[in-house]
């Protein structure tokens, strides 16, 4: 990629995941309007295959790229996985994309002590600093969110909490998968138990697509299955904590995608936020160094 060192490629690859992840963020809060979230699961999960097996015919590994020799490792990581996803719609269900993708940003905080604890990885202090003006701006956003009404905000706030926990754990997992597995496999097996867990919502209520929901569901899936492979690319070419400050920059393109799609301005502290969020990156990328 342009002549850069496995480190700067992962920080590239994470800052395009991140508005991939963002993309698709903004398309099933816009499906959630009209389309029950285990039905937005099932179609966003069992779409994202075909750019999946798209990705590794274009690499020239399919299906030899989906073998494995840890198949337990896969059940673990897609399970915990498809809870965060549920967890995860929830939360842009309720809440404008911004304020969801403000809970969901706590994930990276989260994901540094465990980082440190079951991966051995050494934090300097540029990403300490880092990630702690990234989380200043996240809390300044959660004010924001807040003040919104209607008991909807209080399900989405905690479902998003919720989501921030359960994908820390999930991040650490797939680190340590990126050792013998393939970004493309762990991707695949895990938007196939996402898939089998939203259709299971079947029985409890699915409702005819209209063409635009299903334009909504198009979108999320080719954006959140492009997204996953990037997004496991990167944590496979540099750490885990010094990839989680790149992960706030999502917030700008939320926050740009509330605005033109939805018509949600934020106040006062949501610029702050943003300010903070930016800061946060550019801090790590100038000054943070592999470990």
């Amino acid at each position: 990629m342009f002549g850069l060192s496995q480190f700067h490629k992962g920080i590239a690859l994470r800052l395009l995941a991140a508005l991939l992840i963002t993309v698709m963020s903004a398309a099933v809060h816009g499906a959630a309007k009209t389309v029950p979230v285990g039905q937005i699961m099932f179609w966003r999960s069992a779409l994202a295959i075909v750019p999946i097996i798209a990705y590794l015919i274009y690499l020239g590994q399919f299906p030899h790229g989906l073998r494995t020799k840890r198949p337990g490792l896969h059940v673990t990581r897609s399970l915990f996985g498809a809870f965060s996803m549920v967890l995860s719609f929830v939360s842009l269900a309720y809440l404008p994309v911004a304020n969801a993708q403000a809970l969901a940003y706590l994930a990276p905080v989260l994901t540094l002590p465990l980082a440190a604890l079951l991966l051995g990885e050494r934090l300097t202090m540029a990403v300490i600093i880092a990630v702690g003006l990234g989380f200043a701006g996240v809390i300044a956003l959660l004010w924001e969110a807040l003040d919104l009404q209607g008991q909807g905000t209080l399900i989405g706030i905690a479902a998003g909490l919720g989501y921030a926990a359960t994908m820390a754990f999930v991040r650490v997992h797939t680190k340590r998968m990126t050792e013998s597995e393939s970004s493309s496999a762990i991707a695949f097996y895990f938007a196939i138990v996402a898939a089998l867990a939203g259709l299971v919502t079947l029985p409890f209520g699915w409702v005819s697509l209209s063409a635009e929901a299903f334009g909504w569901l198009v979108l999320a899936s080719a954006s959140g299955g492009i997204g996953h492979i990037v997004a496991n690319e990167a944590v496979a070419r540099a750490p885990v904590s010094a990839l989680a400050p790149f992960d706030f920059t999502g917030m700008v393109w939320a926050l740009g995608l509330d605005l033109v799609i939805f018509a949600h301005f934020p106040g006062a502290l949501g610029l702050v936020g943003v300010a903070c969020i930016t800061g946060a990156a550019l801090l790590v990328s100038f000054r943070g160094q592999r470990t």
